[in-house]
Formats: structure tokens, C-alpha cells, sequence
């Protein structure tokens, strides 16, 4: 079972996975007072489900899980789905698995017990190593197409192209994401807000308007059945 909650002010959008549910419970509380959004999943399927439709910041991975085990989650991230920062939640005494998991690629570890506190400090500390620099003049590139978040400037083939609010930020959040497939349901999610009514064809009409002043520009490529991801090395 996986549900969206959602917190005021969102820092990130974080899923936690985990077969207890308190556990769940307890991580949620600490990171929405934090200013996360949280996702959950109680197995491995659930969690790579979540990940596959885009738009999660951060994964609080239980390496003990049913089914699909913790490591075999991990794996399965980093070979299909790109980079998503992971942080495994391990046994105290679990050395063996911690190993495997950061050679898999995970970022960080806690163990049990932890403090909710810790947790969201490793949170903060391995998004704040990812994110983009406060320079106003840093820049996302895909091909001819460029944006500049500080200044919320979209250049394509060096010419400044004007886009609307939402398109700027639809494009941004693929940007962010590059290869990751979202639905459209997320996308209205991270883009629109949580609550917002606007239905999945919302995303097609701005993505076609983004084709439209991007002359033709193929970067954000329709993944049939499911939604969209951003290709980075389109021309």
C-alpha cells in the first residue's frame, strides 16, 4: 500500500519504505514538521512503483523488507531509474548489508533505533550535497536548451525563449530529473500543487506549447501509457 501525504512549504518530496507501520508513521511525523512531502510504500514493489512515476527526491530504503529485499530494491534504482539519493535504514549489527548497500550505490545509512531527529539530518545533508549551487547564474542544460532556476531564464540555441510560470517549472522539474519517467499524476503533483484539480491533459497541452516556442525541440519525450521524462542528450 503507498499514499501521498503532504506537507506546507515542501523542501523535497521524500518516499519512505518500510513493512512496519509505525515506523512509517513515526518518519512521516518528522519529516512533514521538517517541511518534507512524504510517500510511502510497505514493500519493494510498491517502492519501485513510486519511483517509477517520477518526482521522488529522496528514498528512506528498509533493507529488511518482504519480497523484493532492501538491496535488490537499491539495485534495481540504480540500474533502471537513474540517480535518486537513497538511504538505507539497516539493523544496528547489519555490517554485511551496509557494505553491499553503499557499493550499490546508496548514499547513507541510520540504524536502528534512530532518532527521528537523525534521520532527517542525513535527509538534509544528502540533499543539500546534490542540490544545485545558489549561484544565480548556475544553469541546467539538455541539447540546445537551457535553463537558468536562479533567474528562471529558458535559452534555447543561446536566444531567450519567455515561458509562463507553469512551464517553466514543468520543465525545471524534468531538468532536475533527467531519464526519470513521470506520470502525469505526479507531474501535477510537483508542478500544479497536491490539490489541484486540473486533470492529466493539462501536462500534453504545456508540453506541447513547450515544443511549440522550443521549435520543435524533442527533449521532453512522451513515454506511452505512462507520461514523461526529459531525454538530456535530445538536439
Amino acid at each position: 500500500m503507498t499514499y501521498f501525504v503532504a506537507g506546507m512549504g515542501s523542501r523535497g518530496h521524500i518516499l519512505v519504505v518500510d513493512d512496519e507501520h509505525a515506523i512509517r508513521r513515526l518518519l512521516r511525523l518528522y519529516l512533514i514538521e521538517a517541511g518534507y512531502t512524504v510517500a510511502e510504500a510497505a514493500d519493494g514493489p510498491a517502492a519501485l512503483d513510486q519511483v517509477r512515476r517520477g518526482g521522488i527526491d529522496l528514498v528512506l530504503l528498509d533493507l529488511m523488507l518482504p519480497g523484493i529485499d532492501g538491496l535488490a530494491v537499491c539495485r534495481r534504482l540504480r540500474e533502471s531509474n537513474g540517480y535518486v539519493p537513497i538511504i538505507m535504514v539497516t539493523a544496528r549489527d547489519d555490517e554485511a548489508s551496509r557494505v553491499a548497500g553503499l557499493e550499490l550505490g546508496a548514499d547513507d545509512y541510520v540504524t536502528k533505533p534512530f532518532s527521528g531527529r537523525e534521520v532527517v539530518a542525513r535527509v538534509r545533508a544528502v540533499l543539500r550535497r546534490i542540490a544545485l549551487p545558489d549561484d544565480p547564474e548556475a544553469t541546467l542544460t539538455a541539447g540546445r536548451v537551457t535553463l537558468i532556476p536562479g533567474s528562471r531564464q529558458c535559452l534555447f540555441a543561446g536566444d531567450e525563449v519567455e515561458l509562463t510560470r507553469l512551464e517553466f517549472d514543468l520543465l525545471a522539474e524534468l531538468f532536475a530529473h533527467p531519464r526519470t519517467v513521470y506520470t502525469r499524476e505526479r507531474l501535477l503533483e510537483k508542478v500544479w500543487g497536491h490539490q489541484n484539480p486540473v486533470g492529466g491533459k493539462t501536462i500534453d497541452v504545456h508540453v506541447a506549447n513547450l515544443r511549440k516556442k522550443l521549435d520543435g525541440w524533442n527533449g521532453v519525450v512522451a513515454v506511452r501509457g505512462v507520461g514523461y521524462k526529459l531525454d538530456p542528450g535530445a538536439k
